[in-house]
């Protein structure tokens, strides 16, 4: 189950009950499974968001973080990650600024930049505006699937695999070479080697204890292996609930599990990230959130160690990779829609996201009025600051200089488990504790294991409809077609 991890034992399956009873009935069919609602977490009258946890941290260490020698590590020397692969021929595009991935000038690329100067606040004073209001639902009956015109549907039968080879988009341009250039990326095949990192925070003993992560963590673990056939011994489990050190899911930990996770990534590989746990949101330093505000997620010991920012994930799971290699993402935290920065996002309808000022101004004064309702004025002057980035245009600036800077030729995509203004639930289903996100990601391959990645998204949604606020959110780092098979 540890891939080069002695001493490393799997911990019991099963941890939990909450209340919150569902509606859902059985587990799905397809084998995958549900821990057994007898284990030692069950105790009813508990059903947290995964938000973050009350109070602010003590600041995260300042400067990088520290990756210095561990015995052992996963599968691997210890220490700061090995410099990136070589690149496919024709690959030199520039990250942190300056083109993207461009074809055909010899050489590797050059910096990518990295993440914002210093480290990140030290409190975060309130994340912004929580869920809206719960008499705000999606209109009745599902969403539609006619792909945008009223009488043409996805054609009958399985979707079409990705294409092989490079893909071109965007304009072309003359480079400096006198060579007409554009960008490309490149669809993984997801049949070369398959490496998995599941993480599930229970934050056993801490005030904001939930019930459901290390539940998913594990479900995970065993959906990999039966749906997309990954091996036990590839794939690393960090949950709160194990007694050997390098497997508890430390900031440190995280961190060097993250770098393993990538390390020797070739075209064709397939890498999956999964993280449960407490999620938040800080002030971003270098303006490539239209909100204003990075994604966070939270180690057990983020009291101590800090929080990690998702411009720190970005460089370490997307960054190395090379063109064709695939990178999935699952995030069941609160505030989660961007947590892996990923500049394309896409509607249930399989189309980029554009910034809608009109509606971004109107869920901004909603969002304050509410706030002011209940007394959290944080929120009221962080919603306020979200109305005039939206009135000055300085979220659309955000948004173009997130595709500059974060558009990779690898094929990463991410598919979290609400907004980046919404929380995620800590639910109970089919007499389980779990995240609600999580749960919905296997019961839809359950329903329909040849799904595209809209049609995913689409069914993501309309599983969790009737009984959560929250809205799946799917993100890319490349334009893609989301018409073809979701392989993992």
């Amino acid at each position: 189950m540890w891939n080069n991890y002695p001493g490393s034992n799997p911990p019991p399956h099963g941890h939990g009950n909450r209340d919150n009873p569902s509606s859902y009935g059985a587990p799905p069919s397809a084998g995958f499974g549900f821990p057994s609602p007898d284990g030692q977490f069950n105790h009813p009258g508990y059903s947290p968001s995964y938000g973050p946890p009350p109070g602010p941290p003590s600041g995260p260490p300042s400067g990088p973080p520290h990756l210095g020698p561990r015995p052992g590590g996963y599968g691997g020397a210890p220490g700061a990650p090995p410099p990136p692969p070589p690149r496919s021929p024709g690959y030199s595009g520039q990250y942190g600024g300056g083109p993207i991935a461009i074809a055909p000038p010899p050489g590797p690329p050059s910096s990518y930049g990295g993440p914002p100067p210093g480290p990140p606040p030290s409190s975060y004073g309130g994340p912004p505006p929580g869920p809206p209001p719960t008499g705000i639902r999606p209109p009745p009956g599902p969403p539609p699937s006619s792909y945008g015109h009223s009488n043409y549907g996805p054609p009958p039968g399985p979707p079409p695999r990705p294409p092989q080879g490079q893909q071109n988009f965007g304009p072309q341009f003359q480079g400096a070479q006198q060579q007409q250039q554009q960008p490309f990326f490149q669809y993984s095949q997801c049949n070369g080697r398959k490496k998995a990192l599941c993480i599930g925070i229970n934050y056993i003993g801490q005030q904001a204890e939930l019930r459901g992560c290390i539940n998913d963590a594990r479900n995970i673990e065993r959906f990999l292996c039966q749906q997309f056939h990954y091996k036990p011994e590839d794939i690393v489990v960090l949950t709160d609930d194990q007694n050997e050190p390098r497997s508890r899911p430390t900031r440190d930990n995280m961190l060097r599990a993250m770098q393993w996770l990538v390390r020797d990534a070739q075209p064709n590989d397939s890498l999956f990230f999964h993280y449960s746990g407490h999620g938040g949101q800080t002030k971003d330093l270098d303006g490539d959130e239209d909100d204003g505000f990075d994604e966070v997620i939270y180690p057990v010991d983020f009291k101590e160690a800090g929080h990690i920012v998702d411009d720190d994930m970005h460089d370490i799971l997307v960054k190395p990779l090379p063109p064709g290699c695939r990178l999935t993402a699952i995030y069941d935290s609160c505030h989660s829609g961007s947590a892996l920065d990923l500049p394309y996002i896409y509607s249930t309808e399989g189309k980029i996201k554009e910034p809608n000022l009109a509606a971004e101004a109107g869920q901004g004064l909603l969002s304050a009025v509410s706030s002011y309702a209940r007394g959290d004025m944080g929120a009221v002057f962080s919603s306020m600051g979200g109305l005039l980035k939206t009135a000055t245009g300085s979220n659309r600036k955000a948004g173009e200089r997130a595709k500059r800077t974060k558009t990779s030729p690898a094929d990463c995509i991410s598919f979290s488990g609400c907004k980046d203004s919404q929380t995620s639930a800590d639910a109970v289903e089919a007499g389980s504790a779990t995240g609600a996100m999580s749960y919905a990601l296997i019961t839809a391959f359950s329903q329909n294991p040849q799904q595209s990645y809209q049609s995913l998204l689409v069914s993501l949604r309309q599983i969790l409809r009737d009984k959560y606020s929250q809205k799946p959110q799917l993100s890319s780092s490349h334009p893609m077609d989301t018409s073809i098979m979701f392989i993992a």
